[in-house]
């Protein structure tokens, strides 16, 4: 099978590198040795954080994509997760650093590489999304409780800190799934969500807005065991990262990880690897040639 590059649209490092507290050469670094994983298009993902550490973790992105060379996967935009969040569902998140999901807030970290924001619509005071919509910066919900996504282009890690799904009333992940143009990203590496919710997820939603993401750290395809992970101590046994009171902070593998486990256990479509293109409206060249059992044999980047 013959497939576009990866798009990685949701994740917070990997190789050691943190996007919240990166360097211009760590970025640079991380983004040449992900292309060697058939990832060509990266949208780095930064945390809940201070506001100056914030803008200080935009500013080290937006350096690195200007000195971005050939070999490298494209720095296509930042995914901000964090700030505008629901502290019901914080998960890993430090919610000291939470905002009021506003355009004034907004402004105080506004950056033209932002191109997707989660945030907790049912905070929002009905300003936020469509400023944002204004500047071409995908809204999705995340971290929330509320079940009305109007306005939202998709949801962020679909099932996880969200409100689920409910047999009365609205949940954020019910509204997902019966919403056919709502975009949902999965984290489909056996640990977030479980194989029965990915076949619920993939009966009910249209193949073409399913995108699987990796949500992944700084100790993914590193020797890190333990680490500070959004003002928290998060410890790696090898299969999953967690913090000390046990909440998992995030995967620890790459989507092409994923897209494997997903051949083994017969859940894989194809048409996931087209979506982020279709979604984010962009073009990459190169190509990915996979065997039967899901292995990546040759990258055309």
């Amino acid at each position: 099978m013959k497939t576009k590059l990866l798009i990685e649209q949701h994740f917070h490092g990997c190789f050691g590198v943190d996007f919240n507290k990166a360097t211009v050469d760590d970025v640079l670094y991380l983004s040449k040795e992900i292309l060697k994983y058939g990832i060509g298009g990266i949208f780095p993902t930064i945390v809940t954080d201070s506001v100056e550490n914030t803008k200080h973790a935009i500013s080290v992105i937006k350096e690195a994509k200007s000195r971005q060379t050939s070999g490298m996967a494209e720095i296509l935009g930042i995914h901000l997760e964090g700030i505008f969040l629901n502290p019901e569902k914080k998960g890993i998140h430090n919610p000291a650093h939470f905002l009021t999901p506003t355009i004034d807030n907004f402004r105080l970290i506004e950056d033209d590489l932002i191109k997707i924001v989660t945030l907790a619509p049912e905070l929002c005071n009905g300003d936020l999304i469509p400023y944002l919509h204004e500047k071409n910066i995908k809204v999705q919900a995340g971290h929330c409780v509320g079940g009305d996504l109007k306005g939202c282009d998709g949801v962020t890690h679909l099932y996880n800190a969200m409100s689920g799904i409910s047999h009365r009333g609205k949940s954020t992940a019910l509204s997902a799934l019966v919403n056919d143009e709502i975009y949902t990203e999965i984290i489909a590496d056996g640990i977030h969500v479980s194989d029965e919710a990915l076949k619920l997820t993939f009966k009910a939603k249209p193949a073409d807005k399913v995108i699987l993401i990796s949500d992944c750290l700084p100790c993914t395809k590193s020797d890190l065991k333990e680490f500070i992970f959004a003002d928290e101590k998060v410890f790696y046994d090898g299969i999953k990262a967690v913090s000390a009171e046990g909440t998992i902070a995030g995967s620890t593998a790459l989507l092409p990880d994923i897209i494997k486990r997903l051949y083994t256990v017969g859940l894989f479509n194809p048409q996931f690897i087209e979506n982020p293109y279709t979604y984010h409206n962009i073009d990459l060249s190169g190509t990915i040639e996979w065997d039967d059992s899901g292995n990546i044999v040759n990258i055309n980047a």
